[in-house]
């Protein structure tokens, strides 16, 4: 009963009430770093087979199909799966070596940019949101794909529309994202601290855990999405929905609802407080991982798909075992519940559409896609929520931190949809993404952080 119970939660609660599917100002990546990986992720198979051909598979000859993904560390999290799917393809199938090259996601995004003009790799990482998408399909470089292909794959009621255009599909989505502040329980427990139920708790919270020489929580600020992600969670809260402000906004380039300045007011407040670590805004995802995961930090603001620390065992086992998880808390005089939560479709996969292997690519594409393959791997793994139903593969068994991300969906009362910042054009994603340190930190004001993003949206 609880399986078919959480189903229909995830199909109606969690995604229905999405405007558009999204990849997230998050984005799905793998936060742990592997330079040894950041290159490229080729398994035993590649090496022990150099031969490459550019044919389709129909003759039994031997085909070469690349890989670009945002998921370097192979040894954990998504990128792991990723790995797993890719060693079991070319098992299934010796006449095809796959090529990996996976990097970070900021690398990954400036190197897809280089790609979409001198051509495409066969499969790629993508994100189902305006601020990617839009002028990606503009450019032609994706494969359509056939949507009735996927009709029994049990992808959520309205986790494909994000990867749409005109009704045709060009890709599909990975996750389903919730924002998150981890935390360490052990540590709330000795030292007597207790989750947060109002924003104000949590900025109350930092100078406690100032003074217990430790970082109240660790924050990714030198990448921009996540503080962006940070502020659209806050905005959630304030206004229960603001994907029509928003869009309003975007289409008259006027940030001047009170809404935008309250929000990132609220921000400000908590850099002011030291809620964030010192040098936050130039730190980036592996640095503010590493603060919380070591123990340096009570806790960590991120995306619902690092939900495999629990089980990473390169985090010390008293860190690891001791992960839990909230919600942004509610802001006083908002109209959010505490059970409102951020939330949207993850990034995901398409083709390339003058890939030399396509019919390949996409068989490998469905291949990854069956639920006993990406969405059961990535549940048992531990790695977040994926886009597809996955309730058949709960067991019990799963960590503690899996159970509350589980119950933080099932009990959702409404889910904002794709963050403010992947609403709009590439441009104004860049402008809010680089400016939101300054206006974090004093060097910009909030009038203009505001105007900035405004008239980035003309430019």
């Amino acid at each position: 009963m609880r399986k078919k119970l959480l189903s229909v939660v995830l199909a109606t609660a969690m995604l229905a009430t999405m405007v558009t599917g999204c990849g997230g100002g998050s984005d799905s990546t793998s936060g742990t770093d592997s330079s040894s990986n950041t290159d490229s992720a080729v398994s035993e198979t590649d090496k022990k087979d150099d031969s490459s051909s550019a044919g389709d598979t129909s003759d039994g000859g031997e085909i070469t199909l690349k890989i670009f993904s945002n998921l370097p560390d192979r040894n954990n999290g998504q990128g792991l799966v990723e790995q797993m799917i890719i060693d079991e393809y070319m098992e299934e199938n010796p006449n095809v070596k796959i090529e990996v090259e996976a990097l970070d996601e900021e690398a990954y995004k400036t190197k897809f940019k280089a790609y979409s003009m001198e051509g495409m790799p066969d499969v790629v990482s993508i994100w189902g949101q305006p601020s990617f998408l839009d002028e990606v399909l503009d450019a032609g470089v994706l494969a359509e794909l056939n949507e009735s292909d996927y009709a029994d794959y049990g992808f959520l009621d309205g986790s494909l529309e994000g990867f749409k255009k005109d009704g045709k599909l060009y890709g599909l989505p990975r996750n389903t994202d919730v924002a998150v502040f981890y935390y360490n329980q052990k540590i709330f427990d000795d030292n007597g601290w207790s989750v947060p139920e109002t924003y104000d708790d949590l900025i109350a919270l930092a100078g406690p855990i100032k003074d217990a020489g430790l970082i109240p929580v660790a924050m990714d600020g030198g990448d921009g999405w996540p503080m962006a992600v940070y502020l659209s969670d806050l905005m959630f809260k304030i206004t229960g929905d603001y994907h029509q402000i928003a869009l309003d906004a975007l289409a008259k380039g006027d940030f001047s609802d009170p809404a935008f300045t309250e929000a990132t007011q609220l921000m400000k407040d908590a850099a002011d407080a030291g809620l964030f670590q010192n040098g936050y805004d130039s730190q980036d995802y592996g640095t503010a991982m590493n603060l919380f995961t070591n123990g340096q930090a009570a806790m960590f603001y991120m995306g619902s798909w690092e939900t495999s620390m629990a089980t990473n065992e390169d985090i010390p086992e008293e860190v690891r075992t001791n992960i839990r998880v909230f919600t942004m808390p509610v802001v006083k005089d908002g109209k959010a519940s505490a059970t409102d939560i951020e939330a949207w479709n993850g990034g995901g996969y398409a083709v390339s559409a003058n890939s030399e292997v396509k019919d390949e690519a996409i068989k490998f594409l469905n291949y990854m896609y069956q639920p006993e393959k990406l969405s059961k791997y990535g549940w048992e793994k531990g790695v977040g929520m994926s886009a597809q139903d996955q309730s058949d593969y709960m067991t019990g068994d799963e960590t503690e931190l899996q159970k509350q991300i589980v119950d933080i969906v099932s009990n959702a009362t409404k889910v904002s949809g794709t963050t403010i910042n992947d609403l709009g054009p590439a441009v104004f994603k860049t402008t809010i993404e680089s400016q939101i340190q300054g206006v974090s930190n004093g060097t910009i004001s909030i009038e203009d952080f505001l105007s900035g993003i405004g008239e980035s949206v003309g430019q």
